[in-house]
C-alpha cells in the first residue's frame, strides 16, 4: 500500500475494449465490421472459445479486469493511468482503414470498475469512426468522470495535459502523443478547427525541446509529469535511436517518467538518470486470443507497472512489473512458467540499457539497475 511519502502510479499499455471485448459486456454495438477476413466482432469471442472454453454472455463490467483489480487494490496506487486504444460511440461511420475499434457508450462502467483515473487517447484508434465518434468518446468519457489527455475538439484541447491531484501529495500531469510509427494517420492531427489527435510528426531532437518549452509553461515547482507516447511498430523489441535519445532528452528535462505504448508485446525498461522509460508497456486488455499466428512474441501475457515515487523530492524508489495472461478475455495471474518466460525475454532486452529484471517469490518482477554489469537493489 502506498505511503504518504510515496507517489504510486499504475501504468498500462494498450486497453482495447472494442470488438470482441464490447460484444460479451452487457450493451454490445451492432457486431459488423468492415476487416477484410472477419465481418462480424461475434467472430473474435468464437476464437476465444474455441482456445480456452466458454464465455458466458453479458459478462459483468468487472468480469474483463479479472485478477487485476485485487492487485491493484492490493497495491493502492495513487493513480491508475491507461493507454484506451478504442472510440467510445455509437458512430456507423468507420473510417476507411480496415480495422475499426469501437465500444458502446453504455459499457463506459467497464474503464470505471477498475477504479481508472485518465485515459490517453493519442493513437491509431480513437477515430475509428471518424471525428464525430472522437468527439462523442471525449464527451463520454467527461461525463463519466474519466480525465483523458492526448485528443481534443481542437489541437489546443488535444495538447493539454491532464491533471492530476494526489490528495496530500502531488499533481501529477500527463502529456500524451501519438507517432504515425505507431500507425496513427498524420490527417489524424488536431487543428485549430477541427478534433484531433495530438500528433508527434517524429522523435527528435527539436520535437523533444518543443515539448520540454510546453511542460515549463504548464508545470508548477512540485508537479510529477508523464509522458505517454503511442509509437513504434506492433512487433520487435527494436528500439530506434532516435527515439532512445528523444527520451533521453525529455528526462534530462525533468520529466519523471516515459510511458510508452503501441506493441502488443512489453519491450525494454531502461533508468535514465534515476528515470524510468517504458519503451513500450505492451497490450493489456485484447481479443487477440485464439488468433492464430506464430510470431515468438506473447501478446497474451501482460503487465501492470507499478512506479513508487518519493513524494518529498521525485525520485523512483521502486518499480514493480506484475505479470497477468488473458483467458476468455479475463486477466489471470500469470503462472509460474509464463512468468518465467517473460522474466527471462524482459531481462534480456533491458540488459541492454543497463538494467537487469528479478522475478519474486511472489511472482512479480522488479527492474534492477546494474553498475558494471552487477545489478543493485533498486533503482
Amino acid at each position: 500500500m502506498a505511503s504518504r511519502r510515496v507517489i504510486r502510479l499504475a501504468l498500462c499499455g494498450d486497453v482495447m475494449t472494442g470488438r470482441g471485448i464490447d460484444q460479451i459486456l452487457p450493451h454490445p454495438s451492432p457486431p459488423t465490421l468492415h476487416e477484410p477476413y472477419v465481418k462480424s466482432a461475434r467472430d473474435y469471442v468464437a476464437l476465444a472459445e474455441d482456445a480456452n472454453g466458454p464465455i458466458e454472455r453479458p459478462v459483468s463490467f468487472d468480469y474483463i479486469w479479472g485478477d487485476a483489480l485485487a492487485e491493484l487494490d492490493r497495491r493502492q496506487p495513487d493513480l491508475r493511468i491507461v493507454n484506451l486504444e478504442t472510440a467510445v460511440t455509437r458512430s456507423d461511420r468507420p473510417a476507411a482503414k480496415g480495422i475499426n475499434y469501437r465500444m458502446n457508450p453504455d459499457n463506459v462502467p467497464c474503464l470505471l470498475a477498475a477504479g481508472i483515473d485518465c485515459c490517453i487517447l493519442a493513437n491509431n484508434h480513437v477515430l475509428d469512426w471518424g471525428r464525430e465518434g472522437l468527439v462523442e468518446t471525449l464527451d463520454v468519457l467527461r461525463l463519466a468522470g474519466l480525465k483523458s489527455t492526448g485528443a481534443g475538439q481542437d489541437a489546443e484541447t488535444a495538447a493539454n495535459p491532464a491533471a492530476l491531484p494526489v490528495a496530500g501529495k502531488r499533481r501529477v500531469l500527463v502529456y500524451a502523443f501519438a507517432c504515425p510509427s505507431s500507425g496513427a494517420p498524420p490527417d489524424w492531427a488536431a487543428t485549430a478547427s477541427r478534433p484531433g489527435v495530438n500528433l508527434l510528426n517524429e522523435a527528435s531532437q527539436a520535437a523533444a525541446a518543443a515539448i520540454v518549452a510546453r511542460i515549463a509553461r504548464d508545470r508548477r515547482p512540485d508537479d510529477l509529469v508523464v509522458v505517454s507516447i503511442h509509437w513504434g511498430p506492433n512487433w520487435g523489441y527494436d528500439v530506434p535511436p532516435a527515439e532512445r535519445a528523444f527520451a533521453h532528452r525529455l528526462i534530462e528535462a525533468d520529466v519523471d517518467v516515459l510511458h510508452g505504448h503501441s506493441s502488443h508485446h512489453p519491450k525494454a525498461v531502461e533508468l535514465h538518470r534515476g528515470k524510468p522509460i517504458l519503451y513500450g508497456c505492451g497490450d493489456f486488455i485484447n481479443d487477440y486470443e485464439g488468433i492464430g499466428k506464430d510470431t515468438g512474441y506473447r501478446d497474451d501475457l501482460p503487465l501492470i507497472y507499478v512506479l513508487d515515487f518519493d513524494a518529498a523530492d521525485r525520485r523512483l524508489v521502486g518499480l514493480e512489473m506484475v505479470p497477468f495472461v488473458i483467458r476468455r478475455f479475463r486477466l489471470s495471474r500469470a503462472d509460474p512458467a509464463d512468468t518465467a518466460w517473460l522474466q527471462a525475454e524482459l531481462d534480456r532486452e533491458c540488459r541492454r540499457f543497463g538494467a537487469r529484471v528479478h522475478r519474486a517469490a511472489d511472482g512479480t518482477l522488479h527492474l534492477l539497475a546494474t553498475e558494471r554489469g552487477v545489478a543493485k537493489a533498486g533503482p
